[in-house]
């Protein structure tokens, strides 16, 4: 996604067999280091994280994640382990939890399947099937129904244009069509809308975002707001919302996690392992800095692993 930057940080001297000695000693014995757990987590990209993985295995006949859940509890936990996935499998493992079990969550389907670029979602749908002996789309089928299935599976499909042209013309017709098919008639055609927002690049959305309302004076997000409602009126905004400001979106959910009484644990480790340039924009947007409003709304050790993964 042309404005989504994962976190990566190289760390410049990295050796796995060391990250994976230093992990060892940290869970060996009476008590855990968890010092030493943040220092090598936070500071390696997920493909070091993935070596440290392979590394402990070799040389302990232990699988991490397992001595690690034996280790720690909790939030800290919770985090840590995410932390050992690759992104594409935790998304994989979140999909799976939103949809075990009696009813569905559908507002996680929703915050991960319209955020993510084509290659994130070929290698969620390769991890599910992999993981779970499963099919997502056929999942996501059987748990949602009508135009909020149709614009998931469209997004499954893995067919957006990533350029980065914009084609005027083919922005005045998109809008004419949202026009058409909402606003103008009694009844909203959700298909137009699952045609446009699934398929076209973020460039080309934006262009269109703006023909619409030059054309008819109205906000994209208003019109949605008025013609579609529930699980369906989410999905169409956020993709209208990553489109215009990514790190805006997920400044946003970030402040609601902290905001109020009680936090949603949960939606900051997800978003946290994920991305790093929200942190300017959570700081413009709310001033305030991310790492303060961590520290006023988290505690111990998951708090101190957060903000080691913010530096």
């Amino acid at each position: 996604m042309g404005n989504f930057h994962p976190t990566i940080r190289h760390h410049q001297d990295f050796n796995a067999e060391r990250d994976a000695k230093k992990l060892y000693k940290a869970c060996k014995g009476a008590g855990t280091d968890e010092k030493a757990i943040i220092e090598v987590l936070a500071n390696r990209t997920s493909e070091q994280r993935q070596e440290v993985k392979q590394k402990y295995k070799s040389s302990y006949g232990k699988d991490l994640e397992q001595v690690l859940k034996s280790e720690l509890s909790g939030n800290f936990e919770k985090l840590a382990l995410a932390l050992l996935d690759r992104p594409c499998e935790y998304d994989a493992r979140e999909l799976r939890g939103a949809m075990k079990g009696a009813g569905t969550n559908e507002s996680l389907l929703i915050q991960i399947l319209c955020t993510r670029a084509n290659k994130q979602i070929k290698a969620i749908k390769e991890s599910y099937k992999r993981l779970f002996d499963r099919d997502l789309e056929s999942d996501v089928k059987s748990e949602t129904s009508g135009y909020f299935q149709k614009i998931l599976i469209s997004l499954l499909q893995a067919n957006r244009d990533e350029g980065l042209n914009i084609n005027e013309d083919l922005a005045g017709q998109d809008a004419k069509k949202l026009y058409e098919a909402g606003e103008s008639r009694w009844g909203t055609d959700e298909s137009q809308f699952n045609v446009v927002l699934a398929t076209r690049n973020y460039m080309q959305l934006r262009a269109t975002f703006k023909a619409y309302e030059i054309l008819h004076g109205k906000d994209i997000l208003d019109v949605i707001n008025s013609e579609t409602s529930g699980d369906l009126n989410k999905a169409y905004s956020t993709i209208v919302k990553i489109t215009r400001d990514c790190q805006g979106y997920f400044a946003t959910k970030l402040h609601k996690a902290m905001k109020g009484a009680g936090t949603d644990e949960e939606m900051l480790i997800r978003i946290l392992i994920d991305l790093q340039t929200i942190k300017e924009k959570y700081q413009e947007m709310y001033q305030k800095s991310l790492a303060d409003a961590i520290k006023s709304d988290t505690s111990g050790d998951f708090c101190k692993l957060l903000l080691a993964l913010l530096h």
